[in-house]
């Protein structure tokens, strides 16, 4: 795709994440005064413009897509006046081009070492595993295999956690509670394909997904993102029950894109169970 193509892509995505944060807005979250009926939800373009200290012609460019600059000092006023949260203050500023406020920006992924695959084998019994920035499954342990099935078994294509939740029957009967969970990954993925616009293989993943999951495509269009923090999710696996897990997230320092996720278990239970766990995914494989 050519930058010009890409450029125009970013600023459609930036338009079309600000029109939706100002449509969620009422008058009394912004502490401004209900008015006359509204035709549409949310604030008025005007009020969103005074919220931010920005004019009203500009800010409409902004949601028009037009070929127009933004400062930092501009984006953290819009942040301000559509009452961001942290993780959207975040995704603003990525849309924008600017590196957003803390400094963290994503890096080209390369694969993981032999030294990060061991690591993975190494937590076990807990179940573990690596995935790359578009959630390609890269390696896992004999419990994971044993949690979700042997990914090994798995179509290459389908080797792909989003995949497997949104297209896999399977995978709604194993997640307790499947539409939360699946719908707090789509929103931490919509954040990092925002932040990789132009990019191919983001694109192909996305538009698969709303072409074959009608929950994933009406939930992509909400432009809701999410980062990941510490989750417990439930599981109702079919040989020994209900499992629940506390999740962790690693970002490995030495292989930008790449991320180790391992599951600890949330109760006793659980934590009784994880050799058999071990067990039946070194039998799967």
């Amino acid at each position: 795709m050519g930058s010009a193509m890409a450029d125009r892509e970013h600023r459609r995505a930036l338009a079309g994440f600000l029109r939706s944060r100002r449509e969620r807005l009422s008058p009394a979250d912004a502490g401004l005064p209900a008015g006359p009926r509204r035709r549409t939800p949310g604030l008025r373009r005007e009020e969103v413009a005074l919220l931010s200290g920005v004019s009203v012609t500009w800010y409409t460019w902004l949601e028009q897509a037009r070929e127009i600059g933004v400062s930092r000092q501009v984006l953290h006023g819009l942040a301000r006046g559509l009452l961001l949260s942290p993780a959207e203050t975040r995704h603003l500023f990525s849309l924008a081009g600017e590196a957003p406020p803390d400094g963290a920006r994503p890096e080209p992924a390369r694969g993981p070492g032999p030294a990060l695959r061991r690591l993975v084998d190494a937590l076990d019994p807990h179940p573990a595993y690596l995935v790359s920035a578009t959630w390609e499954l890269l390696a896992w342990n004999r419990a994971e295999a044993g949690l979700v099935g042997d990914p090994a078994n798995w179509p290459v294509p389908g080797r792909n956690l989003l995949r497997r939740v949104f297209l896999d029957p399977a995978m709604r009967d194993l997640l307790a509670d499947w539409p939360g969970q699946a719908r707090m990954l789509l929103e931490q993925y919509r954040a990092a394909a925002d932040r990789h616009v132009g990019d191919a293989e983001f694109a192909r993943l996305t538009d698969e997904l709303c072409e074959r999951s009608p929950e994933f495509a009406q939930w992509w269009r909400t432009h809701d993102v999410a980062e990941f923090r510490p989750v417990r999710r439930e599981f109702d696996h079919p040989r020994l029950g209900r499992l629940s897990f506390d999740y962790v997230k690693l970002a490995g320092v030495d292989v930008p894109g790449v991320t180790l996720v391992s599951c600890m278990p949330a109760d006793e239970a659980t934590a009784r169970r994880l050799p058999e766990l071990s067990a039946l995914g070194a039998a799967a494989s």
